[in-house]
C-alpha cells in the first residue's frame, strides 16, 4: 500500500519539486497540494493523507501551528507531520518539535533524505536532519523549563541502550543492526519506552533522553 502524502509549500516551484521527487517512488503517492497553511490544513484535516509534509514558512498559517493543530499533544488522533525549511534556525526546528513534528529537514537535505523522512514518518519513526540533531535537542534539554518526570518503572538496561541510539536519531531498522536483534525487538522497546515515559513519539522520547542527561549533544 503507498504512503499517501500531501505537500505544503507556498513557491510553486519548490512544491512541484517536492510532488516529483516523491511521485517517482512507487510506494509513495501525492495526494494534495497545498500553497498556503489554511489549505494545507484543510487538506490534511479532509483527506487524513499518512503524512503530511509541510514547509515551515506558509501565509494564512506557519508550518508551526499547521503542525500543532494536526499533531499537538491535545489532538486525540495525531498527524504524522515532516516539517522542511530553507532555514536551519533554531526556534523553527524547536516550535516545529514542540507542535509535535514527526521529522525536520532543510530543503538543501536532498531527495533520498526526504524520502527516507516520509518512510519513517508513515512507520512512526521520526527523522531529523542529521546537521541539526544533536544541538537541537540538547538546546531544548537546556530550556527545559521544569525538571522531567523520572519514570515510576525504571528503565532496563536494553531500553536505555535504546533510549540513546533513539535520540541520536537512529531509525527502528538501524537501531536493529546496531544491536543485532530482530526489528520486531526494538519496535517493542520503544513501545515500552513510550509508555513509561509518556511519549507520544520517538521525538519527546530523544527530548527525555537530553533532558535527564542521558545523552548529550557532541
Amino acid at each position: 500500500m503507498s504512503i499517501r502524502v500531501v505537500v505544503a509549500d507556498d513557491q510553486d516551484l519548490v512544491r512541484t519539486a517536492l510532488v516529483m521527487i516523491l511521485g517517482a517512488h512507487p510506494d509513495i503517492e501525492v495526494v494534495g497540494e497545498a500553497a498556503d497553511g489554511l489549505a494545507a490544513l484543510d487538506l490534511a484535516t479532509r483527506l487524513r493523507p499518512d503524512v503530511l509534509l509541510a514547509d515551515i514558512r506558509m501565509p494564512g498559517l506557519d508550518g508551526v501551528e499547521v503542525t500543532r493543530r494536526l499533531a499537538g499533544p491535545d489532538v486525540t488522533d495525531p498527524m504524522a507531520v515532516v516539517v522542511i525549511t530553507t532555514f536551519d534556525l533554531d526556534e523553527y526546528v524547536l516550535g516545529a518539535l514542540r507542535a509535535g513534528a514527526r521529522g525536520f529537514l532543510l530543503k538543501d537535505a536532498g531527495p533520498a533524505l526526504l524520502v527516507q523522512a516520509i518512510h519513517a514518518a508513515a512507520n512512526g519513526d521520526a527523522l531529523i536532519a542529521p546537521n541539526v540533531t544533536s544541538r537541537l535537542l540538547a538546546i531544548f534539554a537546556d530550556q527545559a523549563p521544569v525538571m522531567p518526570v523520572q519514570p515510576a518503572d525504571p528503565l532496563t538496561e536494553r531500553e536505555e541502550e535504546v533510549l540513546g541510539l533513539v535520540a541520536r536519531g537512529l531509525t527502528n531498522a538501524e537501531i536493529a543492526t546496531e544491536l543485532f536483534v530482530g526489528l520486531s525487538t526494538v519496535k517493542f522497546h520503544v513501545a515500552s519506552l513510550m509508555t513509561k515515559l509518556g511519549a507520544r513519539n520517538r521525538v519527546e522520547i530523544a527530548m527525555w533522553a537530553y533532558d535527564t542527561r542521558r545523552v548529550r549533544a557532541d
